[in-house]
């Protein structure tokens, strides 16, 4: 009761959200310079005097506390190792070192967990602090040519790729492709008589356009034709300044545009991190609403086929077949109403099949009218 100065114990039972910003700011200091102690010894005194007013803190903390307390925030970590050993295609005993980066590498406990997960004592030889620094002193002093005998790659931190027909996400660099890089496909027209595409290019681990990053949208346009007969050559190039450029080509016409991308590959960790959590999250679902869509545009197609065939070339048919192609028409239009994949590959398998005279017949008329010349 006469002491003038009080100290407060750690298990006292005041509450943090009352305290007023001093005391925070003064326990706060004296935490910071704490935590770090615990590296190099294995049971420390905390003093903060005169928190507020009179009252002062005191309190000891143990390494083995501290490990307790942080353990499961360092384990969060071993996923995104194995990860990335995973994405680089190699296994602990194919790398040379492990380098540790950041403050909190200097932690016994970190260092036994990164021993655990590499098989191997990580490489300490470096000031964590100051290894991230180094790395990009050296990947500039490549791209400069101020060092030949090294090389340092960096790579696409996520998959790059346009919609597609049906809002499928068509992937062209793939994630962890080394940088520079340059990639490309041929797309052709989905419906008859097209006089433009729309390129519209995505970023992203996702299988379905919608729930990918929108990166930018362009229109390359040409000659009015037939479903399938229109070819546009899409190429993704990533320079050594990360900079994505995206070129459209009308390889009829040699008609192109090109648009560039500075934010492909600038992308925060966080944002990565939360696209992968969401591409494992939904990876069933994805892979199943993908599969679907292509059953049902290929069945949607197969279905338009018959019908205009057999406006064509139907008398040339007998009846028995007739029936036949028309019981697998059926089939297909009762799979695609009741959303089963398996029932839809099945129906489309088997109307496939039966049309396959049907289709041979379709060659040999179109061949028959062609010019001598283009045959």
């Amino acid at each position: 009761g006469d002491e003038k100065e009080r100290a407060i114990s750690s298990d006292s039972k005041f509450q943090i959200a009352e305290w007023k910003p001093e005391r925070k700011a003064r326990l706060r200091e004296g935490s910071l310079a704490a935590k770090h102690r615990p590296s190099t010894e294995t049971e420390i005194a905390i003093n903060v005097p005169f928190v507020e007013g009179s009252e002062s803190f005191s309190t000891t903390l143990g390494r083995d506390e501290l490990e307790r307390i942080a353990l499961p925030i360092v384990e969060q970590t071993r996923a995104h190792c194995l990860r990335s050993l995973a994405d680089a295609k190699l296994s602990p005993n194919d790398l040379d070192e492990v380098i540790l980066a950041g403050g909190v590498t200097r932690m016994p406990l970190v260092r036994r967990v990164v021993g655990e997960i590499f098989g191997r004592e990580p490489n300490t030889s470096q000031n964590p602090d100051e290894v991230v620094a180094l790395g990009a002193t050296i990947q500039a002093g490549i791209l400069s040519g101020a060092m030949l005998d090294m090389v340092l790659l960096d790579v696409t931190p996520l998959s790059l790729g346009i919609e597609t027909f049906g809002g499928l996400m068509s992937v062209i660099i793939p994630r962890n492709s080394t940088i520079p890089t340059r990639a490309g496909e041929m797309f052709t027209t989905a419906v008859h008589n097209q006089t433009a595409m729309s390129i519209k290019i995505l970023q992203g681990e996702r299988e379905m356009a919608r729930d990918n990053w929108p990166l930018g949208q362009f229109e390359i346009e040409f000659e009015r034709a037939p479903k399938g007969i229109a070819r546009v050559g899409v190429q993704f190039e990533i320079d050594a300044n990360g900079i994505l450029h995206v070129l459209a080509r009308d390889t009829k016409t040699g008609a192109e545009k090109i648009v560039e991308i500075n934010s492909a590959v600038d992308v925060s960790d966080e944002a990565v991190e939360a696209m992968l959590a969401e591409s494992l999250d939904h990876a069933f679902d994805d892979m199943s609403e993908r599969v679907w869509t292509e059953l049902e545009l290929k069945a949607n197609e197969m279905l338009a086929a018959v019908e205009s065939a057999f406006r064509i070339v139907g008398e040339d048919f007998d009846s028995d077949e007739k029936e036949t192609i028309a019981r697998c028409v059926g089939e297909v239009r009762g799979a695609l109403q009741s959303r089963e994949g398996a029932k839809l590959k099945l129906a489309n398998e088997a109307l496939d099949a039966a049309t396959q005279h049907l289709a041979a017949v379709m060659v040999q008329r179109a061949m028959d009218r062609a010019p001598v010349s283009e045959r």
